[in-house]
């Protein structure tokens, strides 16, 4: 594996461990009485100012044309990953002074489908049990690898199927279907299909739009898109009635760094560079954060099986990231 992808895959690693987070906070917002339309509509309005707070501090500190420590999102038209050496690293708050930049408007409806996954998802959250949210968002995997095969007629490695059937057994076991009888919400699978699907469609976004962009402002557009189609299912009367300066900005804020500026943010700059299919297992991380940080925080009881299946996911990463190291190496 070359640096470069190497360097994407860390990223995209990092960002779904924060996004694995997002169900207990979510859990513990809605045990405070707050609705989905409050939940999502702070995340995506703090997410927004966040990410164009850092991107205006960023430009005024190192210029339009300095480099930053982070580069440009990355070229990933047609599903090919430029490599580092085949075009020059652009500034992580400079503008990209190519004419045939990313109209911003592309860049922020790609955004569209990062607002509906946390609709979708938060909304499964609350109408089914955490164990089978988390395995219908986690279908996202092999969404993903069907619609490049279909869309852009790219064929998997046969490691990469292999570890995404591991992560699929794995999901069951970590996710206790087992260990607990369950009640299922026809409305609930419905919710969480359709957040993985919109999961799916947002990482091939997240790979192939505006990565001629600098990183930060490519995924303040984004989350500008994600705000904007929020407000429009959800009106946000929270900064009219008083409920977000009291207390609606703290569930906001943690949902926004943790769902909304880390995971797009590490995403647009991780995924061009490893790929989506590749990319897609290695977001797979969520689940086992997931299940630790139901554990460690909100005390649930996680059986056996269920860190069996941690285990089978965290195996499935490391599988596949050998078998690409040896495969560069070899070249």
């Amino acid at each position: 594996m070359n640096r470069n992808k190497f360097t994407g895959g860390i990223f995209v690693f990092l960002g779904a461990c924060s996004f694995g987070v997002l169900s207990t906070i979510v859990k513990n917002a809605y045990e405070e009485g707050y609705t989905l339309g409050q939940i999502t509509g702070s995340q995506a309005f703090l997410g927004m100012v966040m990410l164009w707070a850092l991107y205006s501090l960023q430009k005024f500190l190192f210029g339009a044309g300095n480099r930053t420590p982070l580069g440009a999102a990355g070229n990933a038209s047609s599903g090919r990953i430029v490599r580092s050496g085949e075009q020059p690293l652009r500034s992580l708050a400079g503008d990209n002074s190519s004419p045939g930049r990313t109209a911003w408007w592309k860049v922020a409806f790609a955004g569209i489908f990062t607002g509906l996954v946390g609709i979708f998802y938060y909304q499964c959250i609350k109408l089914l049990p955490a164990s089978i949210a988390i395995i219908l968002l986690m279908q996202y995997l092999w969404i993903s690898i069907l619609i490049e095969a279909v869309l852009f007629r790219k064929k998997s490695h046969r490691m990469q199927l292999i570890a995404a059937s591991i992560v699929l057994v794995g999901t069951v076991f970590a996710a206790g279907i087992f260990n607990e009888a369950v009640t299922l919400n026809i409305k609930g699978i419905g919710f969480g299909l359709l957040a993985a699907f919109c999961y799916a469609l947002f990482l091939i976004a997240s790979g192939r739009v505006g990565n001629d962009l600098p990183v930060l402002k490519k995924g303040a557009l984004m989350i500008t898109g994600s705000c904007i189609v929020t407000w429009m299912i959800f009106p946000p009367l929270f900064l009219f009635d008083g409920l977000f300066f009291d207390g609606l900005y703290k569930w906001g804020l943690m949902l926004a760094l943790l769902g909304t500026v880390i995971p797009p943010l590490f995403f647009s700059f991780g995924m061009p560079r490893t790929g989506v299919s590749l990319g897609a297992i290695l977001s797979a991380a969520e689940l086992p954060v997931a299940v630790v940080s139901s554990s460690f925080i909100l005390q649930e009881n996680v059986q056996a099986l269920q860190w069996v299946g941690v285990f089978l996911i965290l195996f499935a990463i490391v599988l596949t990231n050998i078998k690409f190291r040896r495969t560069a190496n070899n070249i």
